[in-house]
């Protein structure tokens, strides 16, 4: 079954704030909080759901990458889970800190907030890394394996229970109001609402415990994609401290220069020289594409700056909207330097009637490839 858009799912247009995106999602979080709808199965997934469309759309890495790739760009596509996927309750709870505030009243009017009691966890940072690319391997895509260093937590590492907040991650308090006693609690200081300390860590480790490693992983890159688009696996960045969620790795996409070929948008530009004999007389000669050489027919008579095109030899569009062309510019030769010989030939046939020009055919012929062209 496949998912329903983030934007239909939060009720919001493409273009909502931020500030909509979290009013739509808070609203969507009470009417389906599990405490209010016991034993509901339906309403627990569509509880799910709005969740892991908020955790998108309110990142904005996340959020620009889902504007260009849809759900893709948010995992299998991109060799991650990167969007929702794997999305659990814990995660869920964990955003409520930013939609309602460090206050317990979310949870206290939900029945006690159990939930809310609990560490929040931490994430990990993301690593970002250059990929390069030749034009073939974007236009089919293909699987990379990179290597690269991440933060790790090291075995030797022991965490205690935050001796401040008693491992909650929060530090409750309790005020009388004219309206009677009222909980908030406020991320714990001495942890930073992890709820655990550290007890001992290996030598070299940071202060979260985390110590460098080299690292090894297979990416697969999607056909289509082009230069200066960022891909993310998630849960390859750094890892969470004390055991928290790892961050993801970011992989920037740059193109390897080709010899002969240009892109453009999902066009492929070649660049085609012909003597002048060859654009009168018609000519069959072979142009390079992606997937090799190409064998094209010259008609007699080819001017210069005609288009001619290779259907389907361009790019696959990133999402799915069909495949580009191979475009062909036609170029005619004039040689700069002539024997005697050849400027007598030449003079006899500036001669002829063939050889003068047509304004009005040539005016003609420059629309029509215009028309080729859009």
């Amino acid at each position: 079954m496949s998912k329903r858009d983030y934007y239909d799912v939060l009720g919001v247009a493409r273009n909502a704030s931020a500030e909509e995106i979290k009013k739509a999602y808070r609203k969507l979080a009470i009417k389906y909080h599990p405490d209010k709808n016991p034993g509901d199965k339906e309403a627990e997934d569509n509880f799910k759901e709005a969740a892991e469309a908020y955790d998108v759309l309110s990142n904005p890495e996340k959020k620009q990458r889902y504007d260009q790739f849809g759900h893709q760009g948010m995992g299998g596509g991109f060799g991650g889970g990167g969007g929702g996927g794997g999305f659990s309750m814990d995660d869920i709870f964990s955003q409520f800190g930013d939609i309602f505030g460090d206050n317990d009243m979310f949870g206290s009017f939900f029945g006690g907030g159990g939930r809310r009691g609990s560490s929040r966890r931490s994430v990990g940072s993301n690593i970002r890394i250059k990929l390069k690319l030749t034009l073939a391997e974007m236009r089919s895509g293909v699987e990379k394996k990179v290597r690269y260093r991440r933060m790790v937590e090291s075995k030797e590492t022991e965490w205690s229970d935050c001796k401040t907040c008693g491992g909650t991650g929060a530090v409750r308090r309790v005020t009388n109001t004219f309206l009677g006693q009222m909980a908030t609690s406020s991320t714990c200081p001495e942890c930073n609402g992890l709820g655990r300390s550290i007890k001992s860590k290996a030598k070299g480790a940071n202060e979260y415990g985390l110590i460098p490693e080299d690292q090894e992983t297979s990416i697969r890159i999607p056909g289509g994609v082009a230069n200066g688009m960022q891909l993310s696996v998630s849960g390859k960045g750094n890892d969470g401290p004390g055991g928290g969620v790892p961050g993801d790795l970011i992989v920037l996409i740059e193109e390897v220069e080709h010899e002969e070929l240009t892109r453009d948008g999902n066009h492929v530009i070649y660049q085609l020289w012909l003597s002048f004999p060859e654009a009168a007389l018609g000519a069959s000669t072979e142009v390079p594409t992606l997937e090799g050489k190409a064998k094209i027919k010259i008609d007699p008579g080819t001017q210069a700056g005609k288009v001619l095109r290779l259907k389907g030899k361009g790019f696959p569009d990133i999402n799915g909207y069909g495949t580009g062309d191979q475009l062909i510019y036609v170029n005619v030769w004039v040689p700069n330097k002539l024997s005697h010989e050849e400027k007598e030939l030449l003079h006899k046939l500036q001669q002829s009637k063939h050889f003068q020009p047509d304004p009005g055919k040539e005016e003609k012929g420059f629309f029509d490839r215009m028309k080729d062209l859009f």
